[in-house]
């Protein structure tokens, strides 16, 4: 018996140059984001973890607080402060909650949402409790 040939795979195009920079821009700025957590004694539970929602970029626990960061990274600190906006903190929150019900031991710990701005030559800032899960 023979087999039918299968159509021809059609290969996805290779990413803009710009769009390239930028993740990896994004992935070097999370590396100093968590480097930055563990000093400050944090255990790195999860990095770049996917949901429907969009994507938390780390997921860190200290002693009983469960802290969902978002890493942003600009040219300027200030700058990375205004890239949060409330569009992101409803996605980071939605993505918290699918987390929780998929770690519902988690649920009996601090929970917290933090902010990293990071910025080229400087030191990452770390922005504790940086907005609340109220909508």
């Amino acid at each position: 018996m023979q087999r039918r040939a299968k159509p021809p795979r059609r290969l996805k195009p290779a990413p803009r140059p710009e769009r390239l920079a930028a993740f990896q821009l994004g992935i070097s700025a999370e590396s100093r984001a968590a480097l930055l957590l563990i000093a400050k004694a944090y255990r790195i539970v999860a990095r770049r973890w996917k949901t429907p929602f969009g994507e938390i970029d780390i997921v860190a626990r200290r002693r009983r607080d469960l802290v969902f960061v978002e890493v942003k990274a600009r040219e300027r600190l200030d700058d990375a402060a205004e890239a949060v906006t409330e569009r992101s903190r409803q996605r980071i929150v939605a993505a918290a909650e699918m987390w929780l019900a998929h770690r519902p031991q988690d649920a009996q710990c601090t929970i917290r949402f933090d902010v990293i701005l990071v910025a080229p030559g400087k030191m990452p800032r770390h922005v504790v409790n940086a907005f609340d899960a109220t909508r």
